[in-house]
């Protein structure tokens, strides 16, 4: 750290925005990829992620079309634009695949995660936890003496918010499915 506390790297809402102006530009895109329902498919669209090394930050997969057997994986990665067009190319020349969508470019998204938490606590704690998911409009699903499992469906940032605030009062365990997006309008 430099003698004013300022970390390299900080933040561009930072007034001492210290990163590369060189450096290559790490953005988040959400893919919608539908493929055909098949034994592999999956193994196959993720081989090309794992096998290039790119990372995937989400995943969901489900049916949507049960009479033409297709199925549609959500996928949120990250990297530069070009290695984001790549994916995109690439995961168009699979043959299971019949539409690739990337709708961080294509237009407004409607995203959602759905997750579950356990908080576990007494007293105080325990009451701040349920003012906290009223606020959050998460629902209380399973209470027990010492503990609640809260459900909440919400943006990525919204789960990630709640999770910050539920830490200190006895979070113990979170399960997220993963975004699901759809492109708003027609």
């Amino acid at each position: 750290m430099s003698p004013l506390n300022i970390t390299k790297g900080a933040t561009s809402h930072s007034a001492y925005d210290l990163r590369d102006p060189n450096a290559p530009v790490i953005e988040t895109h959400t893919l919608a990829v539908v493929v055909d329902n098949e034994s592999g498919v999956l193994a196959r669209v993720i081989g090309l992620f794992s096998g290039r090394g790119y990372n995937i930050e989400s995943l969901t997969v489900a049916e949507v079309d049960h009479t033409a057997h297709q199925s549609r994986i959500t996928v949120v990665t990250t990297g530069t634009p070009q290695v984001i067009e790549q994916i995109k190319a690439q995961l168009a020349r699979m043959v299971p695949v019949h539409e690739v969508h990337d709708l961080t470019v294509e237009g407004p998204a409607v995203q959602r995660e759905l997750a579950l938490f356990k908080v576990a606590g007494k007293g105080d704690a325990r009451i701040e936890a349920l003012r906290l998911a009223e606020i959050f409009r998460a629902n209380v699903v399973d209470s027990t003496l010492e503990s609640f499992v809260f459900e909440m469906t919400g943006t990525p940032e919204k789960i990630d918010a709640f999770a910050d605030l539920m830490r200190p009062l006895g979070l113990r365990e979170i399960a997220r499915t993963g975004v699901a997006a759809l492109s708003r309008g027609a």
